[in-house]
């Protein structure tokens, strides 16, 4: 069974142009429905696997309490896998054609207030080398609305301080050029004079914007434990993700009418039903002016 998924990651990567990350998430869900299938099914071979085999594997998924996009994901993975196998001839059957897919339920992103961002940007003070360089990424973050992902794969030359700007490689391997705005486009300067060189000591090989007190690339892991901290001192609760600074970009920028469609343009949305999320976080503010302020509400 592994090849047959070695197989199908291989086609959809090249097909969809999948990112890393979406790849192992493909490859972890397959992982576990494989492990099911062989340990509680006694099934070692796809040929053998029925739809009685495969709503069990959901049960399980929902007995676990997994959460209803996880198991929808889960299901459009298997979903593709059976598909493909089947119009490889390697199915005589899809066994997963009739199954319908999960309803997913639309959350609406969190977000910070602008004078929560302020705060928390505001707190990271002084010229030490750290600070510079906690600053200069929760900016980025903030200003472009990257993805961790993203901030930590951006190189030296992918800031373009004489335009005010920042090329980054989304999912899909997709380039996009993102502004950085004057508070960001300073910060990324008075690191990169200041700071960078502290943490690259002398190694001229290392192309890595941000960088570790070691002088290694940041990993996604090291932005996030280096957000949940400045978070704390600024005392702002709970803990945040990098992705909440992403969300907070799109909403803010659209409160202050920004249109969709540019706003999908530089958060890499391949589809704007994607982005459009963020109207709904919009709405909430205009039902809540309409509450506060309308005199026969």
């Amino acid at each position: 069974m592994r090849d047959g998924i070695i197989r199908f990651l291989d086609n959809v990567s090249f097909e969809r142009g999948l990112s890393d990350n979406t790849r192992a998430a493909y490859e972890r869900d397959l992982s576990l429905l494989t492990a099911f299938l062989e340990q509680a099914c006694g099934v070692s071979s796809f040929s053998q696997v029925s739809r009685s085999h495969i709503t069990a594997f959901l049960d399980q998924q929902r007995q676990q309490g997994l959460r209803p996009a996880t198991r929808a994901r889960r299901l459009v993975a298997l979903k593709s896998l059976f598909a493909f196998l089947h119009g490889e001839g390697l199915l005589r059957e899809n066994v997963t054609a009739l199954i319908p897919s999960l309803r997913r339920d639309k959350t609406l992103p969190r977000t910070l207030s602008e004078s929560e961002i302020d705060r928390l940007l505001s707190s990271i003070a002084g010229e030490t080398p750290h600070a510079l360089r906690d600053r200069a990424m929760l900016e980025l973050l903030y200003a472009c609305g990257l993805r961790v992902s993203e901030l930590t794969s951006l190189r030296v030359r992918d800031v373009l301080l004489d335009k005010d700007e920042i090329r980054c490689i989304g999912k899909g391997d997709k380039q996009r050029v993102i502004p950085l705005g004057n508070a960001a486009s300073a910060c990324a300067k008075r690191y990169l004079e200041l700071a960078r060189p502290r943490f690259a000591k002398g190694d001229t090989s290392q192309t890595a914007l941000f960088l570790t007190q070691r002088g290694a690339p940041f990993t996604r892991q090291g932005v996030f434990a280096m957000l949940v901290k400045r978070a704390a001192a600024a005392q702002i609760r709970p803990s945040l993700s990098p992705h909440v600074l992403r969300h907070c970009f799109a909403s803010h920028l659209l409160e202050h009418g920004a249109q969709i469609r540019a706003i999908q343009e530089m958060l890499g949305h391949a589809d704007i039903a994607t982005t459009q999320i963020y109207t709904h976080v919009n709405q909430q503010q205009i039902t809540a002016t309409h509450a506060h302020y309308h005199p026969r509400h």
